[in-house]
């Protein structure tokens, strides 16, 4: 079975060489000196990577995922708010899922 950081490494390599940009979201806590934790912000369920198309700037979302895995429920929640925005989301599996979900050129 395929790891889902490998998975989500190919898929930046290969999107970032076919001209568009892209960005891993880095999430996590951490606890501070006062006891109190640090939040990255981002909200529960945010994709592993985003970007702009390279065509017309359009952007989207990528959730990665190997071949077994499947959508927490806060990951179901994002994905049925963003798919009423203008922008472009999918699950990825494979890096050719992902050039499909960016599609354009």
């Amino acid at each position: 079975m395929t790891l889902e950081q490998k998975i989500q490494n190919d898929i930046r390599v290969a999107v970032s060489q076919a001209g568009h940009k892209i960005f891993r979201a880095n999430v996590g806590k951490v606890k501070m000196d006062n006891g109190g934790w640090f939040d990255t912000g981002l909200p529960r369920g945010f994709p592993d990577l985003f970007g702009f198309r390279k065509s017309d700037g359009k952007m989207f979302f990528i959730e990665c995922k190997n071949e077994s895995g499947h959508l927490r429920d806060d990951q179901k929640q994002f994905a049925k708010v963003i798919v009423n925005q203008p922008v472009l989301y999918g699950v990825a599996r494979s890096v050719d899922d992902a050039l499909n979900i960016i599609g354009g050129d």
